[in-house]
């Protein structure tokens, strides 16, 4: 699914106009964005959490070459659905 989809998705149940959909849709991923920039944990019940770990510079090897090589850490962000989540895809899957 689009980000184009959702606003179509938003404006044929709400009733906004397409324009007020994408702000909403557009604010909605700005707010998510700034939060997660934080470092601060993303919780959308009965959907998941959106959480970013931090990770350590390892050791690892060049695979052409074989030579040792350091990768530096970074930051990865992370999903993880709910229950909830996991019912619905589990039960409608099936």
């Amino acid at each position: 699914m689009t980000k184009a989809e959702i606003v179509e998705r938003i404006y044929e149940r709400v009733g906004f106009s397409k324009k007020e959909a994408a702000e909403v849709v557009e604010s909605i991923f700005e707010v998510i964005k700034a939060r997660l920039e934080q470092g601060e944990k993303v919780k959308v019940s009965g959907f998941g959490n959106f959480v970013i770990n931090e990770k350590r510079p390892r050791k690892g090897r060049n695979p052409q070459t074989g030579d040792e090589i350091v990768i530096t850490g970074r930051r990865v962000l992370s999903f993880k659905p709910s229950q909830v989540l996991k019912r619905t895809i589990n039960v409608e899957g099936a």
